[in-house]
């Protein structure tokens, strides 16, 4: 980090970036990517443990992973979309909300410490991931004219304003949608980590300054945002996924 002559290394956007640890073939590899490739290897690992020979009578593992597998499944995808049309959308909610939980919890583990979400780009490729499985459902279920209706938001009713609702329901649903169900993860995974390198940093400065009142006090601080952000974490894993739900929700909804 870079004091800015003042003493202290504030951190900025200089915190987000990593260089890369090995080039292969022109692809840099860096931090963020290795953390990636683990989150997809112990989320597999994890269920492949739990339920590879899944017993009647379940080991610790085993309940465990029904645990989690059943919140997903009972607690988002049962509630947004029913029992019957929901069942086969589960694996992918369970698939994308532990995935995206690991990619979070990674921020207050040792040496990791870095939220793999806080970089845009993962979020934008779930999201594109939700929104091209949502338009092609749309369009499947209902066709081209019923998928032109979902997306504009249709009603005769409406009379004189339909076209500007129309309008306004287009772009809505086709360019700001993925975009804001990425930035609602990023921003928060981004915020959440600059605040605790903050108060990190700011501690272990005033530490090494003798403030020790004050660095005690940044120090509290620090672990009091790592539990806040245990709890953000996994909020943000769930409303990620529930927002993904409403879409198919959407998509297999008749249009009146």
């Amino acid at each position: 980090m870079s004091d800015n002559g003042c003493g202290f290394p504030a951190p900025g956007l200089h915190s987000f970036l990593f260089k890369p640890m090995a080039t292969v073939g022109g692809f840099e590899f860096n931090k963020v990517m290795l953390l990636a490739l683990l989150t997809t290897v112990v989320v597999i690992a994890f269920f492949w443990a739990a339920f590879g020979k899944a017993k009647v009578i379940p080991g610790k593992l085993q309940m465990v992973g029904e645990a989690g597998y059943d919140f997903v499944r009972r607690g988002i995808v049962y509630e947004t979309l029913g029992k019957r049309e929901g069942e086969k959308w589960v694996p992918l909610m369970v698939s994308l909300f532990f995935f995206i939980w690991l990619m979070n919890i990674w921020s207050v583990i040792p040496l990791a410490q870095f939220p793999v979400a806080s970089v845009f780009a993962f979020p934008v490729v779930l999201a594109l991931l939700v929104w091209v499985l949502w338009v092609g459902l749309t369009f499947k279920r209902h066709g081209f004219v019923g998928f032109f209706k979902n997306i504009t938001g249709y009603d005769k009713s409406l009379g004189a304003v339909l076209p500007l609702v129309m309008l306004i329901e287009f772009f809505s649903n086709l360019l700001v949608r993925p975009f804001t169900h990425a930035v609602r993860l990023f921003a928060n995974m981004f915020a959440g980590h600059l605040m605790l390198v903050m108060f990190t940093v700011a501690s272990w400065y005033l530490l090494n300054s003798w403030m020790i009142p004050a660095a005690g006090v940044s120090f509290v601080m620090t672990v009091a945002m790592i539990c806040f952000e245990l709890f953000v974490q996994a909020v943000q894993a769930y409303v990620f996924v529930l927002l993904a739900c409403s879409y198919i929700q959407g998509a297999l909804a008749e249009h009146h």
